[in-house]
Formats: structure tokens, sequence, C-alpha cells
């Protein structure tokens, strides 16, 4: 009965499940947020939150390169940990600055912390061996 409520029938495979994870996290990041903002930079930078005294263009473009270029070697497992490194980084200002840390309300960043969770956890793990960096 404990075999069967710990699934110790499936396979196990740290590897591939760090593959799903990068690929769960950097499809939806790159095409839903990163895409999003690089084709409406001109709209977007005048009201985008000018950071830590950086022009709000600038910080957009910031934002652009973690969400579009850093999903991107996210995906491919290329250069995981920097990649993910910068991720954490703008999902923890996204959530910490932009959202409050709110978790519930109508300026919640709760997706904002789940992305940051899992980009943490990347940049701890790595890629593993089915990534660019892995071979």
């Amino acid at each position: 009965m404990l075999n069967l409520l710990r699934l110790s029938f499936l396979p196990q495979s740290t590897d591939f499940g760090l593959l799903i994870l990068r690929c769960a996290l950097g499809f939806p990041m790159m095409l839903l947020h990163g895409w999003m903002k690089f084709e409406n930079f001109n709209t977007m930078a005048p009201k985008f939150l000018p950071l830590f005294g950086l022009p709000s263009n600038v910080s957009l473009g910031l934002a652009i390169f973690a969400e579009l270029v850093c999903s991107g070697l996210l995906v491919l497992g290329l250069f995981t940990r920097f990649a993910a490194l910068n991720l954490a980084i703008t999902m923890s200002v996204a959530f910490f600055m932009v959202h409050k840390g709110a978790f519930t309300g109508p300026q919640s960043g709760e997706l904002a912390y789940v992305y940051l969770a899992g980009f943490a956890t990347l940049f701890l793990t790595g890629g593993g061996k089915f990534s660019v960096d892995g071979k």
C-alpha cells in the first residue's frame, strides 16, 4: 500500500523534472510577458516603474532582457544559472516592489512569487542533463 501511495512504480528522473520546470516557466514568461513588453515598448515605457534610480525605459529594457532573452536561455538550458538568477531578480522586483508582497487583492503578486520560487530553484539546481549546459 505504501508503494502505491509513494507512486514508487513510476521511474524517477530529476533531470527530466528540471527540463519540464525550465519549459513550464520559460515558455510562458518569454511568450506572454517578455514578448508582450518587447512589442509594446513605446507605449509601456512611460508608464513603467523607474527602479533604483534608472529611467523607466531602462528598467523596462532590463525586464525585457530577463523575460525574453533569459527565458529563451532557460528553455534551452544554456547558461541556466545566469538566466535563472536574472529572472529571479526580476521576479523579486515585481513581487516586492511592484506588487508590494501582496498575495491577494487587485494587485496580487502571486504569479510573480510562483515564478520567483521556480527560478530560484533552477538557480540552485542548474539545468540538469537534458540541457545544453549538461552536454
